[in-house]
């Protein structure tokens, strides 16, 4: 339910009366409906019934059971999957299903899971403290994921633990090989854990003369702090997301790069034109389910689309866009290598060069991946666009 101001509320019954809570949610889940109350008493078998019926716990116990309680959820979701596994590929014996059709199982099943998971709640007061026994202080992780609060709210327990990882990534960092630097993210900015993408704009040659670059979609900023390095006397890093802006604004501040790097809000392009243009768009078409997804799946190749109608009249003479694409989506049946060579040819673009690099991260070489198939496959490559 929603209030006069907009902010969804959940509503339960506790000691005979009526309560009510701000109802918090990054992933962008609607207030659950139906919210019993829950503590230590409550056993998983009994927890697993009511949220699968979408039946929402609202904690009242000790905060550590709470996570124990969690974990015994997780192991029924992932039991449940499994099984769900070995009957589909039983199925999948007798008519094999596409790679599309495998994708769009997957991401169900993701979705699934995350919502059956998010049914454990979690009470908060207007300073982001948790009112249960043995909870941790969680304060500063709060407040950096959501900043100030003016009332007390009711948040899952499983984006909880989103925030306090969160929370400690971007206090330790992601060492970047091509900065011999950590890039600290922030809530909901994308890390750059895959680097392949970074080592693609560290090696390749830049274009003759470059003295100017905008780094479009520039989240933490770490492809920007790596023009700079790499010599580049302006880089305008643009985001129409306000955290991703502080986030590499205190990445761009912290690496001492604040003289060549500019983040600047805007929808892809800022004003004027550049030697180089650089695109790192979410790799993969589809309906985003959380804010932090927005870095990977990208409704209808909007943003790809976008960048690619746009680069030409951003690019000064002899100048070139780079585009940091991987061709997952080629393997998955979501997008043709035909397809973006035909949005390249109708904005007017022609491709200088390519350069490829393969992944290096786990799921690249996991047999066990639902995507296996595809992932085993997939190549990161630059394509270094010009002006026809």
């Amino acid at each position: 339910m929603n209030t006069p101001d907009g902010a969804a509320r959940i509503h339960w019954i506790e000691h005979g009366e009526e309560r009510s809570a701000r109802w918090r949610s990054e992933s962008g889940w609607p207030a659950p409906k139906k919210v019993v109350l829950a503590d230590d008493t409550m056993n998983a078998d009994t927890a697993w019934r009511l949220a699968l019926d979408g039946t929402a716990l609202l904690w009242r116990g000790d905060f550590q059971n709470a996570r124990q309680l969690l974990q015994a959820l997780v192991r029924r979701v992932d039991g449940k999957s499994e099984r769900n596994k070995r009957a589909a590929k039983a199925k999948a014996a007798k008519a094999a299903p596409t790679p599309t059709e495998l994708f769009h199982r997957h991401r169900l099943a993701q979705l699934q899971r995350a919502r059956t998971l998010a049914m454990l709640l979690i009470p908060f007061e207007a300073d982001h403290g948790i009112p249960l026994r043995r909870a941790p202080d969680v304060r500063e992780a709060c407040m950096e994921a959501y900043g100030p609060a003016d009332e007390p709210y009711v948040a899952s327990l499983r984006e909880l633990l989103g925030v306090i990882g969160a929370h400690e990534w971007r206090r330790k960092g992601v060492f970047i090989p091509a900065l011999d630097e950590r890039i600290h993210p922030w809530y909901g900015v994308f890390s750059p854990v895959r680097g392949e993408y970074v080592e693609l704009v560290a090696q390749v040659p830049l274009p003759p003369g470059a003295a100017m670059a905008f780094d479009i979609g520039t989240g933490t900023g770490v492809l920007s702090a790596v023009l700079a390095r790499r010599g580049l006397q302006g880089v305008l890093a643009t985001d129409m997301d306000e955290r991703a802006l502080g986030c590499a604004r205190a990445n761009i501040d912290r690496l001492g790069l604040s003289s060549q790097v500019e983040p600047v809000k805007a929808d892809l392009f800022p004003q004027g034109r550049a030697n180089l243009v650089v695109c790192n768009p979410p790799w993969l078409p589809g309906k985003p389910s959380s804010a932090i997804e927005y870095a990977v799946y990208d409704p209808d190749s909007r943003m790809l689309k976008g960048f690619l109608a746009g680069l030409k009249d951003h690019l000064l003479d002899g100048g070139e866009g780079w585009l940091i694409v991987s061709d997952l989506a080629e393997h998955l049946g979501l997008r043709s290598r035909e397809q973006l060579l035909s949005w390249i040819n109708d904005a007017g673009l022609a491709v200088a060069g390519r350069h490829d690099i393969r992944p290096t991260h786990p799921k690249a070489s996991d047999p066990d991946d639902p995507l296996a198939q595809a992932r085993m496959r997939e190549v990161t490559s630059l394509w270094r666009l010009k002006a026809k």
